[in-house]
């Protein structure tokens, strides 16, 4: 058997660590941090958020299962997707139009703020540092988002599906 890969989408350079954008790269992190490589191989772009493509590049999408924030959930919820458009995060669709597919798993993780900010403020509320509340919001899922991630390592997506995506 082949084995998994997360990616965890971000964008490089400490400035923009602890923002809403580089979510799936903490989350990645903290799944490599646990695991130290042993349930699966932890891939964090080192490219910015629209050139992540480049670094699944070869990739089977069966064994690819992608970290990324979502604007459209609300911040300390997440969900499992699979065979799904971009929804136009420009990381996914680098990334799909990299391995020439959508049949991968992805765990979208909310990043929504009670006031979703309007299309103009959007990237300064992305890049921006979380505020403590939202950091212990990100914190407090984190450990869902990882029994996640080991549901699908164990049992498929489908499963996973069933599990996470009902809270």
């Amino acid at each position: 058997m082949a084995g998994y890969y997360i990616v965890g989408l971000g964008n490089p350079g400490s400035e923009f660590d602890g923002s809403p954008h580089n979510t799936g790269k903490l989350m990645a992190e903290i799944f490599a941090e646990k695991y130290k490589g042993k349930k699966a191989k932890v891939i964090l772009p080192d490219t910015f958020m629209n050139q992540s493509g480049k670094a699944v590049k070869g990739i089977p999408a069966k064994w690819l299962i992608l970290l990324h924030d979502d604007i459209d959930l609300p911040l300390g919820k997440f969900k499992i997707v699979f065979n799904r458009g971009s929804g136009g995060h420009k990381g996914v669709e680098s990334v799909i139009r990299a391995i020439g597919s959508e049949k991968f798993a992805r765990i979208r993780i909310g990043i929504s703020p009670k006031k979703k900010p309007n299309h103009r403020d959007l990237m300064k509320y992305l890049t921006r540092k979380f505020k403590p509340s939202e950091s212990a919001a990100i914190k407090k899922i984190s450990k869902k988002v990882l029994e996640a991630l080991d549901s699908i390592i164990a049992e498929g997506h489908e499963k996973a599906m069933s599990l996470y995506n009902s809270n």
